[in-house]
């Protein structure tokens, strides 16, 4: 069976990103493959979380993206996409009219979805087939505008929380203190409940974080290492970030307030260690428009099927009708 592609759209605070996957069903519901990655530093929260409302220069640059990761899709020949924004288009007082906007431009209908609908979408991208079933993880997914965090526990998304606390909102001073407070309380609760260890870090920040770790492959990323890291980092400018790690501006000036998201949540938890999957918003849609895939095929197999058998018994009863009338025919000569 050849390739199916899907392609898979983030928007989020900081920049809006497209996956095209290709995805090999007779090899396996697990052997995916990146065709396409690209990540356009939009900023759309800088806005958002200062005046309330998508600017139109920022309009017309979403559109403009937007029309390329059409053209792309177009390419790509890809399936199925989904196009998700986050944080800043929910805060945004005029995000129907740039929705609106974008699909009568660019043909991409974008979904404005929740931190909880976040957190479900990451938990589906299936991080967790390689983690210990038994034991208890939180989840922390650190972006421009929001933090989600969720329990996994035995297997199972038990709980999920999102805070309007994020990179971007940090950097611009936009973080009411009563969300970090509401955040720990809702940590201590936890912890009074469950015993965690590890955390699922996920997000393009700790991606980096850990990789600038020099954390070996499938090695867990250890707290005391991120925050030495962390400081390391503070201690330069933007530009000489830029320089010394080769960061994009973009990701030099939010870096470390994502650092001190994550080792707040391990400090206030009590974990010693962060995995780091590399997977995220994005990969979660394209595992959900498999399955979607997957079960359109399916109802199609048992219709093809239904026709089948349906055809056949209509052959069946032409036959029978078919016989009695010879037979009837027959009798009646036979009488005559």
């Amino acid at each position: 069976m050849e390739q199916i592609k899907f392609g898979a759209i983030d928007i989020g605070s900081n920049a809006v990103r497209l996956l095209i996957m290709s995805i090999s069903p007779d090899k396996g519901d697990e052997y995916f493959n990146k065709e396409l990655m690209i990540r356009v530093p939009l900023r759309l929260g800088q806005e958002s979380f200062e005046s309330g409302k998508i600017p139109e220069n920022k309009r017309k640059k979403l559109i403009r993206t937007m029309k390329a990761f059409r053209h792309l899709m177009k390419v790509f020949e890809v399936e199925d996409y989904r196009a998700c924004a986050t944080a800043a288009m929910r805060e945004a007082s005029n995000s129907k009219e740039v929705i609106k906007s974008v699909k009568e431009n660019a043909d991409i209908k974008i979904e404005i979805i929740d931190g909880q609908e976040e957190a479900q979408i990451i938990y589906d991208s299936h991080f967790l087939y390689n983690l210990n079933d038994q034991h208890n993880y939180i989840f922390v997914d650190v972006g421009g505008g929001s933090t989600e965090i969720s329990l996994i526990s035995n297997g199972e998304l038990l709980q999920s929380f999102s805070y309007k606390i994020g990179t971007v909102r940090m950097l611009m001073n936009k973080v009411d203190s009563n969300e970090n407070d509401r955040m720990r309380n809702d940590l201590m609760a936890l912890k009074s409940m469950y015993e965690v260890k590890n955390i699922i870090a996920s997000g393009g920040n700790i991606i980096k974080l850990n990789a600038l770790s020099n954390t070996r492959k499938d090695r867990k990323l250890n707290i005391q290492t991120l925050e030495s890291l962390n400081n390391e980092i503070k201690q330069h400018t933007v530009e000489q970030l830029i320089d010394l790690y080769h960061l994009k501006a973009d990701r030099a000036d939010v870096i470390t307030f994502a650092g001190d998201i994550y080792i707040t949540v391990a400090n206030t938890i009590g974990a010693t260690h962060f995995i780091v999957p590399k997977t995220g918003l994005i990969d979660g849609i394209i595992h959900l428009l498999f399955e979607k895939w997957k079960r359109k095929i399916s109802k199609k197999k048992i219709k093809d099927l239904e026709d089948v058998t349906n055809d056949n018994v209509e052959d069946i009863e032409s036959e029978n009708i078919e016989s009695v009338d010879n037979d009837s025919d027959k009798l009646n000569n036979e009488t005559t």
